[in-house]
């Protein structure tokens, strides 16, 4: 095994108060693309008429929005996705009493979907959905079984996913008890994230121990800061730690 590997596994066997940050690539093994590599959605999809970033920004949702569902249903819904590794291990590191918190930027559910129960979702999450108008709250069903802009079957409005778009800001009770948990962690595992989206990568920041882990294929801008270090797959690298 490893050495880095058999250092993290030690770490974690004594650490009792563990978070884990993760973004795109840890649902990547799960068959979803993250947003920024080479076989990412920015630079894979092409077809629309608009940059994805336009796409999926507030104004573009408000002035386009049947254009905004074309793209968000064939690039950002998953339906078939199914958690891997590093989801399965980290709901398994939950229920042994060690894992206090995910932190995820990531808007599929597949950490809920492996079990895990203390999930911060930055981002929101595709399962939600909430119409404008009266706020009735609508499943994923809702905007995949329809056509077009979904409407609220209670009043007619408009339904949205309940996702940051950009130009919107982050939820602050979600923000409150991510950098809560991120605070009082006496270890911190970062995963599957490039650490290049803010405010979301500044939370790492609020870690203030002594067993900052970072777990990635490509280098991020925290890897100097980082007391262990390991370019890999997350599911790999989780497989082998967690029992």
């Amino acid at each position: 095994m490893d050495e880095n590997i058999l250092k993290l596994k030690k770490l974690v066997s004594e650490s009792s108060n563990i978070v884990f940050f993760g973004g795109a690539g840890v649902s990547t093994e799960s068959g979803i693309p993250d947003f920024r590599s080479e076989q990412g959605i920015y630079n894979t999809v092409k077809n629309f008429g608009y940059p994805p970033e336009q796409i999926l920004s507030h104004s573009f949702f408000m002035k386009n929005p049947e254009k905004f569902y074309d793209f968000y249903r064939s690039t950002m819904i998953y339906e078939n996705a199914k958690p891997n590794l590093a989801h399965l291990r980290l709901a398994k590191l939950e229920k042994q009493g060690k894992l206090k918190a995910i932190v995820t930027q990531n808007i599929d559910g597949l950490h809920q979907l492996a079990g895990s129960k203390t999930v911060y979702e930055l981002h929101g999450s595709i399962h939600r959905n909430y119409c404008m108008k009266c706020g009735k709250f609508y499943p994923l069903s809702t905007i995949t079984e329809s056509k077009g802009v979904p409407q609220c079957k209670e009043c007619g409005g408009t339904i949205k996913p309940d996702v940051v778009l950009y130009e919107e800001g982050l939820d602050e009770e979600i923000i409150n008890n991510s950098i809560k948990a991120i605070k009082k962690a006496d270890m911190l595992i970062v995963g599957g994230t490039s650490l290049n989206v803010y405010p979301a990568a500044s939370f790492v920041n609020y870690y203030d121990g002594n067993k900052l882990i970072l777990i990635n294929k490509s280098k991020t801008p925290y890897d100097r800061y980082a007391d262990l270090l390991i370019h890999d797959s997350i599911g790999k690298v989780f497989n082998e730690i967690i029992e």
